[in-house]
């Protein structure tokens, strides 16, 4: 029987969350569960659950969690992304015009529909939108630092991340050898 890895990564819009977590689940073989879809039907979220101490601690009333990833990218970064990000919205799938470009501009790949600018990405609200999130994670990110399961990872590049964060999985998930698991992309 195998066991479940259960993983939380936080970090503020832009950080990188879906990008590491589309690596993990390809170059571990996991099947990656976004928990805000998971749990919203019993606990009132948004994306990026938990995002606030009493989700946090719902969420570790609900399962015992493994690990938690914390990224923590610099503000100018987050808004250099941020900026140059569109999204499909009925899929979710985000591109940034600099490094992951949709083929046709402003086009889904997929299905071919328009990609929109999220309000909240534009340069005006983004400067608020981090702050928020910084003053409402700080308390889940102690949380998880208490339970000594919180790894915290700081650069300008997901691609910089990536290698430590696969090193520390390889270690935490029993069936997986870490040679040749760390491959930038998926």
């Amino acid at each position: 029987m195998s066991k479940l890895f259960r993983a939380v990564i936080m970090g503020p819009p832009g950080s990188g969350k879906g990008t590491i977590s589309e690596r993990i689940a390809h170059n571990f073989g996991l099947k990656h569960l976004s928990s805000g879809d998971f749990v919203r039907e019993n606990i009132s979220a948004k994306t990026g659950f938990p995002r606030t101490l009493a989700q946090a601690e719902a969420l570790n009333s609900a399962c015992d969690l493994d690990i938690a990833i914390n990224l923590n990218i610099p503000l100018e970064t987050l808004k250099e992304r941020l900026r140059h990000r569109w999204i499909h919205p009925a899929s979710g799938r985000v591109y940034n015009m600099c490094f992951n470009p949709p083929r046709v501009q402003e086009i889904d790949d997929i299905t071919g529909e328009p990609l929109i600018q999220q309000e909240d990405d534009r340069p005006e609200a983004l400067v608020a939108r981090l702050r928020h999130y910084k003053d409402v994670a700080k308390p889940v990110i102690d949380f998880y630092k208490a339970k000594g399961i919180l790894y915290t990872y700081s650069d300008t590049e997901t691609d910089q991340i990536w290698p430590n964060i696969c090193t520390l999985l390889s270690t935490r998930i029993p069936t997986v050898q870490s040679d040749a698991r760390c491959a930038s992309t998926p």
